[in-house]
């Protein structure tokens, strides 16, 4: 899994009002694309400029930014919309946790998007900051990403709907689809989780601890972008904001428990793990245990055997069978009977 960068040594002591991108290039230049809503046949135009924004004064639009190192845009941004410094600030700082903030002229909500790449066998991780204002919904990616593909063709078709529902509902559907996506990447997870159960049944080795390990790696990284989102999903929920409309609320009440739904899924694969991690040790002492029985089992056998051994090694002169002219074939019965009956006791005694 792709990590998300740490604080850099440059960016310690910053002002959290500074306008300055805290993050990895990630894409060569900024794209601002803007969804007009409210045209009848939804209008994707590409603009380069803040300036260009004032055209869409009063309609319901949608501007997404590809690309956040751009600190001219973001402090022209800033001052056109009239965004505080410090949200703009933790938009362009991609490490920043999720979070919501409301200010006077609108809400900042921060999640980090996962995305399966199914080819690489790979999640993708990509910090999605939406400012929502009164009719206007601003997101910011760190690079372009397909994520929202079905929402585009939901717009497409269902554009009136949306003209009744609001930016808030758009807001909803973007956060909608980042936490199915959450779900989809742990159900792919679970499933290789489950297949390794199976195998732990039928023979562990040495190799199922590093995948058991592995997949606990990966859910760990899981729950530091899973469980925060859950956090500021029960922030929204629980705020009287004034950019949420109340017929919207309960859309953000099915989304606390969608992210809820993501967090046990994550749980229950936590536990899994933790069973068959017993599991293993458990099957790998029962084997420690079968070897050292059989081992046991051959050495308590040849102690008598090499008792008898060991008398008639003895260098001593008046050793009576030692002139028997059969003494030899005798003494071998004798150990062959004296191992086959202590072989059958132990197995009459399931000793092994």
């Amino acid at each position: 899994m792709q990590q998300t960068p740490l604080k850099r040594q440059e960016d310690i002591g910053l002002s959290p009002y500074e306008l300055k991108f805290r993050g990895q290039y990630r894409s060569q230049e900024v794209q601002m694309t803007v969804y007009d809503i409210c045209a009848e046949d939804i209008q994707e135009t590409k603009i380069s400029s803040v300036e260009e924004l004032k055209s869409y004064k009063d309609k319901l639009i949608w501007l997404n930014i590809d690309g956040l190192h751009n600190e001219k845009l973001m402090g022209e941004l800033a001052d056109s919309m009239q965004i505080p410094s410090d949200i703009l600030s933790d938009v362009m700082e991609p490490g920043t946790r999720p979070q919501t903030e409301e200010f006077d002229n609108g809400l900042f909500i921060s999640i980090k998007m996962l995305q399966f790449d199914g080819a690489l066998h790979q999640v993708s991780i990509d910090n999605l900051s939406i400012v929502l204002m009164n009719n206007w919904l601003i997101t910011f990616q760190e690079e372009p990403s397909s994520l929202f593909n079905p929402i585009k063709e939901r717009i497409k078709k269902h554009n009136k709907r949306l003209i009744t529902m609001g930016a808030d509902y758009l807001a909803f559907a973007l956060l909608d689809v980042v936490i199915d996506n959450y779900i989809f990447i742990l159900g792919v997870l679970g499933e290789e989780i489950e297949d390794e159960d199976n195998k732990l049944e039928l023979n562990p080795d040495r190799e199922t601890l590093k995948v058991i390990n592995m997949f606990k790696r990966q859910l760990s990284d899981l729950g530091r972008y899973i469980k925060p989102a859950r956090e500021m999903v029960s922030s929204i929920v629980k705020m009287d904001s004034d950019f949420i409309t109340e017929k919207n609320y309960k859309h953000f009440k099915e989304l606390h428990d969608n992210i809820n739904q993501a967090v046990e899924l994550l749980d229950y694969y936590h536990e899994v793990l933790y069973d068959e991690l017993n599991i293993y040790h458990s099957s790998m002492s029962t084997k420690l245990n079968d070897i050292m029985a059989l081992l046991t089992v051959f050495s308590v056998v040849f102690i008598p055997l090499t008792f008898i051994v060991g008398v008639y090694g003895m260098n001593f002169d008046n050793m009576p069978e030692l002139h028997m002219p059969h003494a030899y074939f005798i003494v071998w019965v004798v150990m062959i009977l004296t191992a086959a009956c202590m072989l059958w006791y132990f197995k009459r005694r399931k000793w092994f």
